[in-house]
């Protein structure tokens, strides 16, 4: 792993300061959350990992220097020596601290690699946006009817039709 300047300060040197352990932070009431850290712990770790709840009191009392609003916002992953890594980098981290996934986690370091991380992680945020909006009923998507022009059909699956425009005037879709 690179040299990273941390939320906490400069480097640490890692190549004097192995890393022996990674706090992963997690949003507990995200679903893809919760089913990354179970994933996480089904995996051989090379470098164990802790997984807490982002913004719980556990994390308040462990790491008191974090802003554990940005935790809930991207990934946060801690090292046992205070290094910080948040969003690509932390998923990266991870994949480091597992057997099966450590070569991907270095692929994942290049310059090439960092950008494919960066969507990922890009992706994983808009998808919790998602499910956060429509956990607090903000959810700004529509359900298509049939008046809209779609069809179910069990051997053909989904179909749209336009609905015929009366008047010269079409429906909004």
């Amino acid at each position: 792993m690179s040299a990273v300047t941390t939320a906490a300060g400069p480097d640490r040197d890692a190549a004097r300061v192995p890393v022996r352990g990674l706090t992963v932070l997690y949003d507990a009431q995200c679903s893809l959350c919760a089913f990354l850290r179970d994933w996480l712990v089904r995996q051989r770790q090379l470098v164990p990992l802790e997984l807490v709840a982002a913004g719980s009191a556990e994390a308040g009392r462990r790491f008191p220097g974090l802003d554990h609003a940005a935790t809930l916002e991207e990934i946060t992953v801690v090292g046992d020596a205070g290094q910080v890594y948040r969003g690509a980098a932390a998923w990266v981290v991870t994949l480091w601290a597992l057997a099966d996934h450590r070569p991907t986690a270095h692929r994942l370091s290049t310059p090439a690699g960092a950008r494919l991380a960066r969507g990922a992680v890009l992706a994983a945020a808009r998808w919790r946006e998602g499910q956060r909006a429509r956990r607090e009923g903000a959810w700004g998507g529509r359900t298509y009817t049939a008046a809209d022009g779609w069809r179910y059909d069990r051997a053909a699956g989904w179909t749209y039709d336009p609905p015929a425009c009366d008047g010269g005037t079409c429906p909004p879709r």
